[in-house]
Formats: C-alpha cells, structure tokens, sequence
C-alpha cells in the first residue's frame, strides 16, 4: 500500500496513457481485424471492462496524489479531469451522445499533464506540508 500512497503521480501517469493508448488504439484494432466484424458480446466486454479498469485505477492514484499534494488547484482539477474521463467513458459504453474521441484524449492527457506537475512541483512526503 505504502508503494502505491509514494508512487501515486506515477501510476497516475502510466494509468492515463495506457488509458489514452487504449482509446487510441480501439478504432484501429477493431477495423484491421476482419474476423472482429461479427464480434462477440464477450469481446465487446472485455473491452469495456478495460476501459472501467483504467477509470478504477486513475481514481485511487488521484486519491493518494491528492492527499500529498500541496496544491488547492491541482487537487480540483485532478477530480475534475477525471470525473470529465469517467462520464466519457459511461457515455461510450452507454451510447446516449455523440462525442468525438478528442474530448477522451483531451481529459486523459489533462490529467497525465496534472500529475507530472502535482509531481514535480505540488508533492510532499510529510504532514507538514500537506494540508487535509
């Protein structure tokens, strides 16, 4: 636990560009493969369980970054990134509006962008610095 609490901004980090090759990478996959035209319900659901993986992940590293971040802002913009993330991602899986994938690029790398600053510049180690 204590790896994840220290190492919170990089998992961070690799969760959203893991999260943002997926979502790059989906559209290609599905169109190079012509045995994939008549996909599965088992497929489809694999895949959209990667999606809520990701989302599980970015959370609890956004949680612990939060807690040892020093910055007000970055702490907002963390959950508010992220919210924007998870409400895309429950758009796709659901299918209620038509949003382009730029708007999922954009927040995933919203929140890459947030935590490499929040780790560079807003993070510390002690309870000194950090307020609750």
């Amino acid at each position: 636990m204590k790896l994840i609490i220290r190492n919170s901004d990089r998992i961070g980090v690799i969760s959203s560009t893991l999260c943002m090759m997926h979502c790059f990478a989906t559209p290609f996959l599905f169109l190079s493969q012509t045995s994939l035209i008549f996909m599965t319900v088992d497929l489809t659901t694999t895949w959209y369980i990667i999606n809520f993986i990701f989302l599980i992940t970015s959370f609890i590293a956004i949680y612990y970054s939060v807690k040892n971040s020093s910055n007000k802002f970055i702490k907002i913009f963390l959950y508010f990134f992220w919210t924007i993330l998870a409400v895309l991602i429950i758009n796709e899986t659901v299918g209620f509006l038509s949003i382009p994938e730029t708007a999922t690029y954009l927040s995933a790398f919203s929140l890459i962008c947030l935590h490499i600053y929040n780790l560079n510049f807003c993070r510390c180690d002690n309870d000194e610095c950090c307020t609750s």
